[in-house]
């Protein structure tokens, strides 16, 4: 198994994607980048931990690759915009790769540099390219949010037209049944 750490906006709505690969084993919420030991989802919502929200994948290498993940990361959220997914503003929401070897490192340059020369956005991609440090998981309550407040109308809202939207382009990367 092998690790990868991804700050793409909110975590409530890029956990649901994740979880829904195939060779994923676990996606847990949480926050890294930051300077405060220990911090709590209230303290990272201020901006002042200087932690982005992310998601620790752990998945098969054997069933998906890295690049594939890197795929997945790019085309579910806007790599174009400084400090911000959507309505969700602030440093805590930055795009951000948090490699854990030279190798991942590497693969996430290449396909960045790619994606910016080829013209696929409209504006230069300022995701942040940084070795992990420290991980902290999130609070218990964040775990598996869409899946257990689906109902509620931001998940409604927000996370399922992007779950509907990356199950459509990514059809044939989920697990089956």
């Amino acid at each position: 198994m092998e690790t990868a750490t991804f700050g793409n906006g909110c975590f409530w709505c890029t956990e649901a994607v994740f979880q829904e690969l195939e060779g994923v084993e676990t996606v847990v919420p949480g926050y890294t980048g930051g300077h405060t030991e220990n911090p709590l989802y209230k303290q990272v919502c201020s901006g002042s931990t200087g932690h982005a929200e992310v998601l620790q994948i752990t998945y098969d290498p054997a069933k998906i690759t890295f690049e594939e993940l890197l795929e997945v990361f790019w085309k579910t959220h806007d790599p174009t915009t400084l400090n911000r997914q959507g309505n969700d503003v602030g440093t805590q929401y930055r795009s951000a790769i948090f490699y854990h070897s030279p190798e991942q490192k590497l693969l996430a340059e290449k396909y960045k540099k790619e994606l910016d020369s080829s013209g696929a956005f409209p504006s230069p991609i300022v995701t942040e390219i940084v070795p992990l440090d420290k991980f902290y998981a999130a609070e218990d309550y964040h775990k598996n949010y869409f899946n257990t407040h689906g109902h509620e109308p931001y998940c409604s809202f927000v996370i399922r037209p992007k779950l509907d939207k990356f199950r459509k382009v990514f059809s044939e990367k989920l697990k089956k049944g």
